[in-house]
């Protein structure tokens, strides 16, 4: 029994263009910081955060779906797999803007200064 090599330069090349033009949006927001979405507010956090978290588990959940091979697995492999980081995904933001605000808070109005 003989397997047939298939060439998967043209979908490599594809993945690897798509990936870097989403760094790219996210290297040219990260220095230009456009005052439209810094400092627009949405669920307690700016705008362009927002933007950068989305871009982010885009990249990642693209990254697993291609060179992971995820994408001929059956479907109740990808959920078994995806629906555990995506759970533990939001615990985590949950965690990160609830304890931030709180950090922000005691710092803000205390008589200790920043030191970080």
């Amino acid at each position: 029994m003989s397997h047939e090599h298939v060439s998967n330069t043209k979908r490599i090349w594809f993945v690897f263009g798509l990936l870097s033009v989403v760094t790219t949006v996210e290297v040219i927001l990260g220095i230009y910081k456009p005052e439209s979405l810094e400092f627009t507010h949405f669920i307690g956090l700016n705008l362009l955060n927002w933007i950068f978290y989305i871009l982010t588990v885009f990249k990642a959940y693209y990254i697993v779906w291609a060179f992971m091979h995820m994408e001929g697995e059956k479907s109740s492999l990808r959920w078994s797999v995806v629906s555990p980081v995506i759970f533990l995904v939001l615990y985590l933001l949950f965690i990160l803007l609830t304890e931030g605000h709180y950090i922000y808070g005691v710092f803000k109005d205390s008589t200790i200064k920043w030191n970080f």
